[in-house]
């Protein structure tokens, strides 16, 4: 931007003159933000009114036992949908939805299943004690499914990887048949340091899609396979197997207009009964483990056969994704989106004392985030110029489903959606000087939190535990499948006052302790003074996004780069 200015010398003209160079500060401000040379400024009123007590105040609602553990269509669902469009009223926000309501329909199906398995290796019969060894679902919406004499086949890892010239099946038919795969990407050495993993393939010691269990099932049900079994170990998993367990014989959901190829059967078993099955075919695990680690590795039948009766039990229902929105003041028909997950594992009345998956950390602090957010951005002094939208999904525990619904049937143009911040699982144990990116490298919109941290004199880094997959666990995954750029931030482990090692620790007895158990709840011990800085710092990435004139983009070598390049053209059109 060029400004010129013109002097006169004629006395009439030296008061106006003077009111023109006293102004002229506020005009290069003005000029420069618009010419987007200098970063849009968030108001410390805006900022400061995110608190720790808000942010609590929220949690302890949403995980109460009056809630029920917030699972989609129960009670809690209830509880929770009004509690949202509650707040977004009380915050004067607009009703999200172009129909006028806070609220967008996600029809869903749930299914209960009963599954009866017999499995025979070498006429044999083995016995796989559900949910001890062994969790089967099924997503089929049939209410009776027969699988009989299905062969039993180990595919290594179940990897189709055209870019690494990696192919677990080598061309077998595998249709009708059940699948023994392991779990998360091939972990291949380093040829030149055995003791570190091969950051060439399958980025090293991160999690690629083709690790996620999702994945194992797709690829499994487009090649035909009538069942797929992953053999869980907690350290690539991420998390316990009681994790797993943890679902067994509750109610799972898909989205009702899903058109996606189901395996009759889907199921997790443990390592040792995995160890015993391969025992009892007369094959070394270990042996079949390190032959998986090789590009030429082949399936081994398992010299057994599997039978599965599978009794659904269907409920159609409509669940919810709230949603409320600031409209843009220049630039109305492009978006910024934050997103939190609402719901978690709810109850099991099959327990005896707590029934109650309260989610507190996972996920009332993100919800409570995205209402402090949210409360931020009415605090402005100067309106967004993009339209603002937020975004609370229904079953993320069910497989990202409320954000998978919007993602096939959006509100609000994609191609003009410049970016999607979404908040799963807040800090509970005060300041650190670090804050952490979940799939770094992904965005330029790290480069914008880098600017910001340095702000809070803090260090953005990557995340410290990338093998377990988290870019591909979240809500902004959807948005990302469709070329969306996401940002995904969990707080730091560099704690502000603790010795070094103790932000981990905490994390991983989180782990350990409290993901999706019964004990995920308050503790006496929580401080959100990390979680409000990390916060603070999502506010004022959204509002330099929705304020400043440059759009969010991919990194090169995302492989969501060219989703959003066909995305763009398309809009152009």
């Amino acid at each position: 931007m060029v400004l010129l200015i013109l002097v006169s010398a004629r006395p009439a003209l030296l008061s106006t003159r003077m009111r023109f160079l006293q102004a002229l500060p506020v005009l290069l401000m003005y000029g420069l933000l618009c010419s987007g040379a200098a970063p849009v400024n968030t108001p410390d009123s805006a900022l400061r009114s995110i608190t720790s007590e808000d942010v609590l105040r929220h949690v302890r609602v949403l995980a109460s036992d009056a809630f029920e553990g917030r699972a989609p269509a129960t009670r809690g669902e209830e509880l929770t949908v009004s509690y949202l469009i509650e707040q977004f009223k009380m915050l004067r926000l607009e009703p999200g939805n172009p129909d006028g309501s806070y609220i967008q329909k996600v029809p869903l199906m749930g299914i209960t299943s009963e599954i009866d398995a017999r499995l025979r290796v070498k006429g044999t019969s083995v016995e796989l004690s559900q949910p001890a060894e062994c969790i089967l679902s099924s997503l089929v919406f049939d209410p009776l499914t027969k699988v009989t004499n299905s062969e039993v086949v180990f595919v290594g890892y179940g990897v189709v990887a055209p870019e690494y010239q990696w192919d677990d099946f080598k061309g077998l038919d595998v249709r009708g048949k059940t699948l023994i795969v392991l779990i998360n990407d091939p972990p291949l050495p380093d040829p030149n340091d055995p003791s570190r993993l091969d950051e060439r393939m399958f980025k090293g010691r991160a999690m690629t899609y083709y690790g996620r269990w999702t994945y194992k099932y797709e690829i499994a049900a487009e090649k035909g396979a009538a069942a797929a079994i992953i053999v869980h170990e907690t350290g690539p998993a991420g998390y316990p197997y009681m994790v797993v367990a943890g679902g067994y014989g509750r109610e799972t959901f898909d989205l009702k207009s899903s058109k996606e190829k189901k395996l009759a059967v889907q199921g997790w078993m443990t390592w040792t009964a995995a160890t015993n099955l391969f025992a009892r075919a007369g094959l070394d695990p270990q042996k079949l483990k390190s032959n998986a680690l090789k590009r030429d590795f082949t399936p081994v039948p398992l010299h057994g056969v599997a039978d599965f009766m599978v009794r659904n039990k269907l409920r159609p229902v409509d669940s919810q994704n709230v949603v409320a929105k600031i409209t843009g003041s220049e630039k109305p028909n492009e978006y910024v989106i934050y997103t939190a997950h609402w719901d978690h594992l709810g109850r099991n009345e099959k327990l005896t004392g707590d029934q109650i998956y309260n989610g507190a950390l996972d996920n009332a602090t993100g919800t409570a985030g995205l209402l402090e957010v949210a409360k931020a951005f009415r605090k402005l002094d100067l309106a967004p110029k993009r339209t603002v939208v937020f975004l609370c999904v229904t079953a993320e525990e069910k497989g990202l489903l409320g954000s998978k619904y919007y993602a096939e049937h959006p509100l609000y143009s994609l191609e003009h959606t410049l970016c999607d911040i979404n908040m799963d699982g807040l800090n509970p144990w005060g300041a650190t000087s670090d804050i952490e990116v979940v799939g770094y490298g992904q965005t330029t919109l790290e480069d914008e939190l880098a600017k910001f941290a340095r702000a809070q004199e803090r260090v953005v880094k990557p995340d410290s535990e990338p093998q377990k997959g988290r870019f591909y666990r979240s809500d902004h995954f959807e948005f990302a499948k469709v070329g969306v750029p996401g940002l995904y931030i969990k707080g730091g482990v560099d704690l502000i006052g603790k010795p070094p090692g103790f932000g981990k620790q905490k994390l991983d007895e989180y782990t350990e302790r409290d993901y999706h158990k019964l004990s995920d709840e308050i503790k006496p011990d929580w401080n959100f003074d990390g979680a409000v800085a990390d916060l603070r710092l999502l506010v004022q990435i959204g509002n330099a996004v929705a304020q400043g004139d440059h759009r969010p983009e991919w990194k090169e070598g995302s492989e969501f780069k060219a989703k959003r390049r066909a995305a763009t053209h398309n809009a152009k059109r």
